[in-house]
């Protein structure tokens, strides 16, 4: 008989712990920049994990980093996101958010509290079996927003020194598209740039009567809208992952009234650099369609969160580790899609990867992120945590892996 891995026993006999911290966070829920209350929890576990080094505060407020080993080098850092979403939930759970209107429908609830199991399970280890190197614990306010600043939690812990020394970074999402004791991983870039467009079509405006007297700025939307979604795969290529996507459009004041503009915003998702590029460019130039229309325009196009690159060698412990976590783990290698994750400003700067954990509830029930009734099966949670744990002291004790089965 093979013998269990000794982190997901562990791991498995604190079920009960990392899944009432995860509905402690899950009835709470905070915006981004708005975390206090979470850090405080997270905290506070932090503060029963003896071993443990705490800094709060760190780049913003609302973070959290624990620390773990000598303090020296070699660091590897262990990252979960903690902010909520603007969304008010659907489940009727007993452990379903009590704040109106917020929910953790993006699975941050369930990464804090796979973070806080790895911070128990490493000190545990780290108490009988020291090893030379430093292990950090990041909790990241706001993945999911940016502030007045066009920035989102990650840029602003990099600029604090937050990831210092760090040689790897590793971070997991929830997967719902795929059940408990799966995972999926990818070499490269694995997520999208997302870019945000404001544009403003002008005219004149005028008597709704009277339409002659006047340039009509709703009249010339239709052209223009006509040419963003012409952009995607009209001038991207079908083989380059590209998304023009119109999230806004507002207009006037009264039905006799003809506006004199015509707002429009939306949001843009890349993976490369040159297909960003070209599609700023595009945009543009589907707005200043309104010239040759009679009326004006404005365009502002504002770049948000970078592409996540996996580092491919950094894949390999990961996938190292989940191998050595239980070798029934079923692998998907394929990008994450389309979304957006601001890990990316990490990987920009240091080794680092991301992978998918399966988490779906096999209920029948389309329970996908950002949808008002997400929720996980919560034997993620043991599974997730061990593997970090796994992927820590892998980190240490060997650094080989070339993340194939």
């Amino acid at each position: 008989m093979e013998h269990k891995d000794e982190f997901l026993t562990n791991a498995e006999k604190m079920s009960g712990e990392l899944s009432e911290w995860r509905r402690t966070l899950h009835r709470s829920p905070e915006l981004s920049f708005r975390e206090f209350k979470t850090a405080d929890f997270i905290a506070g576990v932090l503060e029963t994990i003896e071993g443990l080094t705490i800094h709060r505060g760190v780049g913003l407020e609302t973070s959290v980093i624990a620390t773990l080993g000598t303090g020296q080098a070699p660091v590897i850092a262990l990252r979960a996101d903690i902010d909520a979403l603007p969304i008010n939930e659907a489940n009727a759970c007993d452990y379903r958010s009590q704040t109106p209107g917020v929910m953790h429908a993006c699975g941050h609830d369930a990464h804090a509290a796979i973070l806080l199991g790895a911070a128990s399970l490493l000190a545990e280890r780290f108490r009988s079996q020291r090893w030379d190197g430093t292990v950090k614990f990041i909790f990241q306010p706001a993945e999911e927003m940016i502030d007045e600043n066009a920035m989102s939690g990650s840029p602003y812990l990099l600029q604090a020194g937050a990831y210092e020394g760090v040689e790897q970074a590793i971070a997991l999402h929830m997967c719902p598209w795929l059940s408990a004791g799966a995972v999926q991983m990818h070499d490269g870039i694995s997520m999208a740039n997302v870019d945000v467009f404001h544009g403003m079509i002008k005219g004149t405006g005028g008597h709704g009567a009277y339409p002659e007297l006047g340039s009509d700025p709703t009249w010339m939307l239709g052209l223009v809208l006509q040419a963003l979604h012409g952009i995607v795969p009209r001038k991207i290529s079908a083989l380059e992952p590209a998304v023009v996507s119109i999230g806004q459009i507002h207009a006037g004041t009264a039905s006799n009234i003809i506006p004199n503009e015509v707002q429009i915003e939306g949001t843009v998702r890349s993976y490369s650099a040159g297909t960003r590029n070209r599609l700023e460019m595009e945009i543009h130039d589907a707005f200043a369609l309104a010239k040759q229309l009679g009326g004006d325009y404005s365009f502002h196009y504002q770049h948000g969160e970078p592409a996540l690159v996996n580092d491919k060698f950094v894949n390999g412990q990961i996938a190292n580790a989940i191998r050595k976590t239980d070798p029934a783990i079923n692998f998907t290698h394929q990008p994450f899609g389309m979304g957006g994750e601001d890990f990316g400003y990490v990987t920009q700067q240091l080794p680092g990867a991301m992978f998918f954990l399966g988490c779906s509830p096999g209920d029948g029930i389309d329970r996908d992120l950002h949808k008002p009734n997400f929720d996980i099966d919560e034997r993620s949670l043991p599974l997730g945590a061990a593997i970090l744990a796994n992927a820590a002291t892998g980190f240490f004790t060997g650094r080989h892996g070339e993340g194939e089965e």
